[in-house]
């Protein structure tokens, strides 16, 4: 705090201000004049960056808003020669405001954290060998970019060899992943392996890491719904409060017989403690402090809106593959002919789904030079594949083609299958296994002690879908879901008034997340899922959403008691002010208290630990 007062302006005007105030009463019994003096330079110090702030704000919105009220009533307390408590009331006023920044600084220094994670140059191969250090703003596609053992990778981009990469600060995976060849790696991973060299594919303000450290910005620039509410009444109650305090002085003057002076001492009193400012600081900082924690525990809110929504969750719906499992699938057996076998290879190595990398991978040596590469490969949403005749999906595509129930004891097995049909018959399969993410079990488990309803939604067959829920403890589950499917049940359960949550990784699961109340992408998912989503899981960790779900308890929690403090202390100043046993200076010190009070209750959620360090390693095959 200490450093942050020396280094911003506003804080130094505000020490400034603190010691002219001190001299200010060190020199009342000395010299009043010169007390006088010091008084006045206190409040220029003391009031500057709020008088600016009354000043443009309220001609640039044309609406007065709580600092032309502070100033006011300073001002106020000048005219009728009370110097000290003009001083006294802008210097709480300003630490109040000087404290919100901090809080705020605070808050946002996640980003500076993120964006620490990531190198700020690049070693870059030349045509001509030459490797020069360039920094990864100017990086361009194409380049050409060479990473050493134990260096981290300064940028997105495709790998010439085989490498090992320690993906945690993405994924939260302490261990290293195995990658091949032309494969995809990501700014801020370590390379564990020997050295390699990278083919830059996204410039430097499109990483995973740079939409990362945007989605945190955006995110502390959308307000909460409380947030809104204040903001949107904040001038409205200002033009309030200065129509009644003229009246107010009046009845005083007129109606009740007290002289002038004191009648504008107690309007400036009301003037004082009728100011919003604790109520106006009861939200954002808390916001921003949630966020902030969020952020660090690798879950990104986008908007206190849905930080705030999380804890009224009724349904939480959740896709399989990729969420409540790794969405690694391994083939352990199939069917196929060898000629088909390369045409299907060849198919899904146009896809980026999971399980058609698993296949491929299955098959590096397969010699795919007889395939008709000039047939194009066509992705089906949800469904699966298709070029020319050759098909291949998820089983329930494929219910009304010939020998279908020939492979039916396949299905029983409960492992993930594919079908590959020609034509209308089906002629082959694939078997796969996935793993369970160790902490579903357990995240699950705890949404559902909170009396949350949580229901599994995939476009897997049924025996797949319900081995995993058995797993996971999932009593609900539908399985040979389409998207359009999964918006269904979504919308069915709003129509009862539920607030629905929908965890998803995929491009199929993109709908749903938009459409959902709030949408929980896994941060190892496509973009489309991300940029649909309210809420994204950086680290793939299900335990982090139920950690989150405790921070945005505690935020509504901390954001209520806020708001009835602030009305009650507001309350309680006017009546004791209309009995006259309020002086300027306790009203200063007990509205202007409080509303350091709100700040610092705010400032909790910065550190504060809801997690479970509980959660096992152990992997179960699903």
């Amino acid at each position: 705090m200490l450093n942050y007062l020396t280094k911003s302006r506003q804080g130094q005007f505000l020490v400034i201000g603190v010691l002219f105030t001190i001299l200010g009463y060190v020199f009342i019994p000395i010299n009043l004049g010169y007390s006088t003096i010091l008084f006045y330079i206190a409040i220029f110090f003391l009031g500057f960056y709020a008088a600016k702030d009354a000043v443009v704000e309220t001609i640039q919105d044309c609406s007065p808003n709580v600092d032309l009220l502070m100033i006011l009533a300073a001002l106020g307390a000048v005219m009728i020669n009370y110097e000290s408590e003009g001083a006294a009331l802008l210097l709480i006023f300003a630490a109040a405001e000087v404290l919100e920044d901090y809080a705020t600084d605070k808050s946002t220094s996640a980003i500076s954290e993120l964006m620490a994670q990531v190198p700020e140059t690049a070693q870059v191969l030349k045509d001509n060998g030459e490797v020069i250090t360039v920094p990864t703003k100017y990086l361009q596609i194409g380049d050409q970019v060479v990473v050493s053992k134990g260096a981290q990778i300064p940028i997105d981009g495709l790998i010439d060899r085989a490498a090992t990469i320690n993906e945690a600060a993405l994924t939260g995976e302490s261990v290293p992943v195995d990658k091949n060849p032309n494969q995809e790696v990501f700014a801020g991973t370590i390379n564990e392996g020997n050295a390699f060299h990278l083919e830059v594919i996204k410039s430097d303000d499109e990483t995973v890491f740079s939409n990362i450290i945007r989605m945190v910005e955006e995110a502390q620039n959308k307000p909460s719904r409380i947030s809104k509410f204040i903001d949107r009444i904040e001038s409205k109650y200002v033009m309030t409060v200065l129509i009644i305090v003229p009246i107010f002085i009046f009845i005083l003057y007129s109606g009740i017989g007290l002289s002038f002076e004191e009648s504008f001492y107690r309007g400036m009193v009301l003037l004082t403690v009728a100011s919003p400012c604790a109520l106006v600081a009861s939200a954002t900082p808390a916001t921003l402090s949630a966020i902030s924690n969020g952020a660090k525990n690798g879950v990104l809110f986008k908007g206190g809106a849905a930080m705030e929504a999380l804890s009224t969750m009724d349904t939480l719906y959740t896709d399989k593959t990729g969420t409540l499992t790794f969405g690694e699938f391994r083939v352990i057996n199939y069917e196929l002919d060898d000629s088909l076998l390369k045409e299907v290879i060849y198919m899904e190595q146009q896809s980026s789904h999971p399980i058609g990398r698993a296949i491929v991978a299955e098959f590096p040596e397969l010699d795919l030079n007889q395939v008709n590469q000039q047939e194009p490969v066509e992705e089906i949403a949800g469904s699966g594949i298709k070029k020319g005749d050759i098909r291949v999906g998820k089983p329930s595509v494929f219910s009304e083609f010939k020998h279908y129930q020939n492979f039916q004891r396949i299905l029983k097995e409960g492992n993930t299958t594919i079908f590959v049909a020609k034509g209308q018959d089906i002629v082959g399969y694939f078997s796969l296994s996935d793993q369970i993410r160790p902490q579903a079990v357990k995240a699950v488990r705890s949404f559902q002690q909170e009396g949350i309803n949580v229901s599994l939604l995939t476009g897997d067959n049924k025996e797949t879908a319900a081995k995993v829920a058995q797993t996971v403890k999932i009593d609900h589950f539908i399985a040979s879901m389409l998207p359009e499917d999964k918006i269904e049940f979504i919308v069915n359960s709003q129509n009862k008034e539920e607030v629905v949550g929908m965890i998803g990784d995929g491009i199929n699961d993109a709908p749903a997340l938009a459409n959902a109340d709030i949408g929980i992408a896994m941060g190892s998912g496509s973009s489309v899922a991300m940029e649909s989503s309210d809420v994204v899981i950086v680290k793939n960790d299900l335990s982090k959403l139920f950690y989150s779900y405790k921070i945005s308890k505690k935020l509504n929690q901390i954001i209520m008691q806020n708001v009835i403090f602030s009305i009650a202390v507001i309350v309680t100043l006017i009546i004791l002010n209309m009995f006259g046993v309020l002086g300027l200076p306790l009203a200063v010190l007990f509205h202007e208290g409080s509303t350091i009070l709100v700040i610092l209750n705010g400032l909790r959620l910065l550190g504060s630990d809801h997690s479970d360090k509980g959660y096992s390693d152990s992997h179960q095959t699903a």
